[in-house]
């Protein structure tokens, strides 16, 4: 071989290597979707949390982008009006965190979005995958201040939380004046805290080789966060009391008691990764007290309790960024992310770190909060922890709005939340529907938090269900006497709204026949929801309550005795504990995102409501191919259910209902439910042959101090088949009222033909069972479509119909 060969072989070779380790150190953007079950997000955003996802119309101007984290990079995003990205509509670089909303409204229209990182020596990745979305003409226009300025409108001096230095005169003006009834309040408080001050000694950590989730377990890890609250929520009112009216005995005693907490182990029983239920209660009323009692700190003070918020909120922040940014359904952390930005606000300045807690809650709220809702106004946790939840974000959109210029309200969530509970829950109703806690729910314990949510957004149909409640119900203490300078709101009567709605970002519908009173009022609740089962609201889709005249009549059953116990993950969770279907036993998939529904039609009209699920991909094992629940609500006396179920075998199937109270059973066609003076008539037209089981048993059982009973049916198959239809139906009234009991169901080519006779006329249906056939029958005639005409004497009243 020549040398001249030779050098060129070495000459190609070190080509060869020099390319491959440019390509390797090449960087290569992480595109991978969400990819966790248990954080899985809706069934319309296959690809992850990313947004805007491809093909969405964002309902927010400008639009809030979010990406995958990937370590060690910062952002750069582009938008253009097409996908050749020739000329670019919007820029954005140096982004920090992988979420961005810009600082500007956008042109409404169609867009096309891209992002690329950046590494510590300049290096860029590829751009990512090309999406294209939406704004809405109508869009709520939203846009983010860049950081410096928004951080630039916290106050330099103390107070910085729910009240701004130069407002304080205002507030003491107020206090001698219309809100002079809420100072004394505040006074009284203060004196017998004063007379009898709170225990500041460590609560205890849990004892070595105690079991997790025990009773005993329970009532140290709840016990710490009460005890927590009693201490430094005490020594906020004192510390706000002594701002507005000088005593300075309020101010010292706040000053011990803050001083005293300080002392506790900031990892140790009160740590947010110890205890978080004891560990965000200290953190957010330390910082409170902190800021209100600032006048009366020395130095020294100053020091030390910089020091232990320094460590509480770096573990805080350590947990939260950057992961709720891409994965924010972790129920604790959605309260978290806030609690820490209160903190931030009270220290910004003082405490290195303190800036980056603001600006990440910032980001939490304009781009990924909140995530259990939709734009309707419903919250897929259900209504205790919407309430609970919600009451808790209102502390920060006080703090928001007051040291941040930012109103919660240009949000459309908030725009709307206040339907939730006037639709779920009209005046005097008991049970708030799906969710953990919500069975027992009243609608006059939503008021304090309705009283607010109407106050902050100004909307009268709020403020009248909250009068119908028995009037507002001010949170107490010091945010109550802040809330005492809002202005007053009209109430407005519902006469203008439809008296049944669907919240379909979280896939629940709810039926009524009156808003204005539960006592006159037949509810139908329904779920299928793309959020699928997961976090508190575990009930299975296509499941549905039944609620009539101040009685429930099919409930939810199981007891939330603890989240995750045995009884709550093996009955709760579990299909078996709500009014639906499971095949060959099985139910769908627990605490999951991937057990997918979807409300695919809703209709409503004066006399009659229909809503249409599939919930066929939550099963386990994916034994069905659907699953498609119609309720048909012809209101207020009769209720059909038409299920049908293919699975990929044959298949046995479990019909499950519950009630308070023993059901009566004389055949498949003559079962009685009863709650008091309320009774539920049901019938199960088909299939025939149904084997009848009722106890009141729970499998397994909850905790020993849970003594309540409920009963469950089980309406089972007999033989196995691929696809089934089950056709029952439900006449609610009081036990006075007297219903006709008729009902005629035929076979038809293609589906059903039902007829039920009512109270005061007639209700006639076809049912499909082959999506392509037409049906025909007695002059009546429908193409694939559930199809329902309802006359009152000899006069046609509605015709409803659906896919």
């Amino acid at each position: 071989m020549s040398d001249k060969l030779s050098q060129k072989i070495v000459l190609f070779v070190l080509v060869l290597v020099m390319g491959g380790l440019v390509f390797a150190e090449q960087l290569v953007l992480d595109e991978r979707p969400s990819g966790s079950v248990k954080w899985k997000v809706r069934s319309e955003d296959p690809e992850g949390h990313y947004r805007p996802a491809e093909g969405s119309v964002s309902g927010v101007n400008p639009p809030n982008f979010i990406w995958r984290i990937q370590d060690g990079l910062v952002w750069e995003v582009e938008c253009s009006r097409d996908k050749s990205f020739n000329e670019i509509a919007y820029r954005a670089k140096d982004v920090e965190y992988n979420v961005h909303c810009p600082p500007r409204v956008f042109e409404p229209g169609k867009y096309s979005w891209r992002y690329r990182g950046k590494n510590a020596s300049g290096d860029y990745t590829n751009w990512s995958q090309i999406r294209t979305f939406t704004i809405a003409e109508d869009a709520a226009e939203m846009p983010m201040p860049p950081r410096k300025e928004l951080l630039s409108r916290i106050p330099k001096a103390h107070p910085r939380l729910f009240v701004r230095p130069e407002n304080m005169d205002h507030l003491r003006e107020l206090a001698k004046g219309h809100l002079k009834s809420n100072y004394d309040e505040l006074v009284e408080k203060c004196e017998e805290l004063l007379a009898d001050p709170p225990p500041t000694d460590e609560p205890p950590t849990y004892p070595e080789g105690m079991q997790n989730m025990s009773e005993e377990w329970r009532k140290i890890w709840w016990g710490n966060r009460t005890y927590t609250i009693k201490a430094l929520n005490s020594a906020a009112t004192l510390a706000f009391t002594h701002l507005l009216g000088g005593q300075e005995k309020y101010g010292l005693e706040a000053r011990r008691i803050l001083m005293e907490c300080a002392k506790w182990d900031p990892k140790g029983s009160t740590g947010y990764r110890y205890n978080d239920e004891a560990g965000m209660p200290y953190n957010y009323y330390f910082s409170r007290t902190y800021t209100f009692v600032n006048d009366l700190l020395s130095e020294k003070d100053k020091r030390i309790c910089r020091k232990v918020m320094k460590i509480r909120g770096d573990e805080m922040y350590a947990h939260l960024y950057p992961r709720h940014l891409w994965r924010p359904y972790a129920s604790h952390s959605n309260r978290a992310w806030h609690f820490l930005g209160e903190i931030g606000v009270a220290f910004i300045g003082e405490v290195e770190g303190a800036d980056d807690w603001v600006w990440f809650a910032m980001n939490v709220f304009y781009n990924v909060y909140p995530v259990w809702s939709d734009n309707d106004g419903g919250w897929h946790e259900g209504m205790s922890y919407w309430s609970s939840y919600q009451s808790r974000f209102t502390w920060w959109a006080d703090i928001m709005r007051e040291a941040l210029g930012v109103s919660a309200d240009d949000k459309a969530y908030y725009s709307k939340a206040g339907y939730f509970p006037m639709y779920l829950m009209p005046p005097g109703k008991v049970g708030g529907g799906f969710g953990d806690g919500a069975a027992r729910r009243t609608s006059s314990g939503v008021v304090p938090l309705m009283t607010v949510l109407s106050a902050q957004a100004g909307n009268g149909h709020w403020q009248w269900w909250v009068e119908q409640n028995g009037g507002p119900k001010p949170i107490e203490g010091y945010i109550g006497f802040v809330r005492g300078a809002l202005p007053n709101v009209e109430a407005i009567p519902p006469d203008n709204l439809a008296k049944s709605r669907v919240f379909r970002g979280i896939g629940q519908a709810a039926l009524n026949t009156n808003l204005t009173d539960a006592s006159e009022s037949v509810q139908v609740l329904f779920k299928s929801s793309p959020f699928g089962t997961q976090s508190h609201n575990n009930a299975a889709n296509n499941s549905f309550l039944l609620w009539a005249y101040g009685q429930r009549l099919l409930i939810r059953s199981g007891h939330y005795d603890s989240y995750g116990s045995a009884h709550h993950a093996g009955w709760v969770w579990s299909t078996r504990s709500v009014n639906n279907i499971t095949v060959n036993g099985i139910g769908q998939k627990k605490r999951s995102g991937d057990a997918l529904g979807e409300i695919v039609s809703f209709k409503t009209t004066p006399a009659m409501d229909i809503v249409v699920g599939e919930a066929g991909k939550s099963y386990e094992n994916d034994i069905l191919d659907r699953f498609t629940r119609a309720i048909i609500f012809v209101k207020p006396e009769l209720v059909v259910v038409y299920d049908r179920l293919e699975a990929k075998e044959p298949a046995t199937y479990e019909y499950w209902l519950h009630a308070i109270e023993k059901i009566e059973i004389d055949g498949q066609h003559r079962i009685r439910v009863q709650s008091e003076d309320v009774v539920c008539d049901v019938d199960f037209l088909v299939p025939g042959g149904l084997g009848l089981t009722q106890t009141d048993q729970y499998d397994p059982k909850p905790r020993d101090r849970i003594k309540m009973l409920e009963w469950h049916l089980t309406a089972k198959t007999q033989e196995k088949r691929e696809s089934i239809e089950f056709i029952t139906l439900y006449r609610p009234h009081r036990v006075s009222e007297e219903l006709p009991d008729e009902a005629e169901l035929e076979q038809i080519d293609g589906g059903y033909f039902l007829k039920v006779k009512l109270s005061d006329g007639q209700f006639t249906a076809l049912l499909p069972s082959d999506d392509e056939a037409g049906l025909e029958a007695y002059g009546l005639e429908s193409e694939g479509k559930i199809k329902g005409w309802l006359k009152k004497g000899d006069k046609p009243v509605e015709i409803l119909e659906v896919d």
